[in-house]
């Protein structure tokens, strides 16, 4: 694809890296088939070749509008686009400095904006987010539909603490996170619990909360930064004295962000080295479990198995398409005992992606209603997965549990049936 772009961000850092990306794409259209926006809608401008156009035309000059915008904010930066596409087009990044350009030309409502800013003062704050969410499952029968449905039912019956403390040689830590810890909080204890089986002290360490991506996708890139400055100086003791052989991700969302920790602070000359080594040292709980396999293998032959539970796994998109890890956590269920359903279309987003339910709620109803359809076609018991926002966002639709499937893993090895 031939460019020009416009003076004022040709040769600026940002410009070199979009005009690279632009280059790379051949238009070919493939991406086209597998983008959720554009099964729905049937439109070129809510597909990625389309965007691709329309960035294209704004970083070269022409006139932008809200139009623009709509088509922009409608992309669910799923990232299917770039599992498909065959020129290796880094659309996330071109995406994402496109709508930086597009917040300084066309300004959003005051509705628009006060929405915003509540989601990125409130959210990462567990103490605004927790008696906020509690306030709101006490007053859900009187709430609008549109409201009720964003306040999560209350957790119960599956909790169960974490490990007393060890003494294993091995250690790891895990995010907590800055939803999760309200919304589900048996994800970490559980994880903690199955580790603690196989031989390693999973901890949390305080100070070390929201990873960032919630309010870098929001725009709100500075205090992104504040708040991966923030869990680098929680952890990086702990990397300094050699105390932690790895942190652990039990949310692909987080997970997909600290990994690129490297790249967001690569300007930054007081963090750019220790980001880069945490995200060096960031890994999925997946991942850690397949590297125990053989360990895992012994408990679960071991362990109390119940006659193989039906179980639908969505995959989300920062577990398959950013960090692409495919087929390890269910790999993982099959070894323990699960039947494993399928489920037709995996590589499609459920409509959460991160705020996306919030800020277009009818798309994202759509996408959550087409992949519950998709996951229980099967008859499955439970469904799971591997991200807080797709769990609640799939939960808020869903007779069925939806779980983390880190809940499983554990609850077979301690012959739960």
């Amino acid at each position: 694809m031939q460019t020009h772009l416009a003076d004022f961000i040709k040769d600026t850092a940002a410009g070199r890296e979009a005009d690279g990306i632009l280059r790379s794409c051949v238009h070919c259209g493939f991406c086209t088939a597998t983008c959720p926006t554009f099964q729905l809608l049937g439109d070129e401008l809510d597909g990625p070749r389309g965007r691709i156009y329309l960035i294209k035309q704004m970083l070269e000059g022409q006139a932008v509008s809200e139009k623009t915008q709509l088509h922009l904010d409608r992309c669910l930066s799923c990232r299917s686009c770039e599992t498909t596409c065959p020129s290796g087009v880094r659309y996330h990044r071109l995406l994402e400095i496109g709508r930086e350009v597009l917040e300084e030309r066309v300004p959003r409502s005051l509705a628009a904006r006060a929405t915003r800013f509540l989601l990125t003062e409130a959210l990462p704050r567990p103490w605004i987010f927790k008696p906020a969410v509690a306030l709101g499952q006490l007053f859900r029968p009187l709430l609008p539909r549109v409201l009720a449905d964003k306040v999560p039912v209350p957790a119960g019956g599956n909790e169960q603490p974490w490990p007393r403390a060890s003494t294993h040689v091995r250690k790891m830590i895990a995010l907590a996170g800055c939803v999760q810890p309200t919304l589900t909080p048996n994800t970490n204890a559980a994880t903690a619990r199955v580790l603690d089986r196989l031989g390693i002290t999973l901890s949390e360490v305080p100070g070390a909360a929201c990873c960032g991506a919630l309010r870098y996708h929001l725009h709100a890139q500075e205090k992104a930064r504040d708040d991966m400055r923030q869990v680098i100086d929680a952890w990086w003791p702990l990397v300094e004295s050699g105390q932690v052989e790895a942190f652990v991700m039990t949310a692909s969302g987080c997970g997909e962000h600290v990994r690129v920790y490297g790249e967001v602070l690569a300007d930054d000359p007081a963090y750019a080295a220790k980001a880069a080594r945490i995200a060096d040292l960031t890994r999925d709980v997946s991942e850690v479990l397949a590297g125990e396999r053989e360990r895992l293998n012994e408990l679960l032959a071991s362990s109390s198995q119940a006659g193989g539970e039906r179980v639908a796994f969505h995959s989300p998109c920062t577990l398959q398409h950013a960090q692409k890890i495919r087929g390890v956590v269910e790999a993982l269920l099959a070894t323990a005992g699960y039947q494993l359903v399928p489920v037709a279309d995996p590589h499609l987003c459920c409509g959460s992606a991160g705020t996306y339910s919030i800020s277009q709620p009818v798309l994202a109803g759509q996408l959550r209603d087409g992949k519950l359809a998709a996951l229980t076609a099967g008859s499955p018991s439970v469904l799971v997965t591997a991200n807080i926002g797709c769990q609640t966002h799939l939960q808020s639709g869903s007779s069925l549990p939806v779980r983390h499937w880190i809940e499983l893993i554990d609850e077979r090895l301690n012959g739960v049936d």
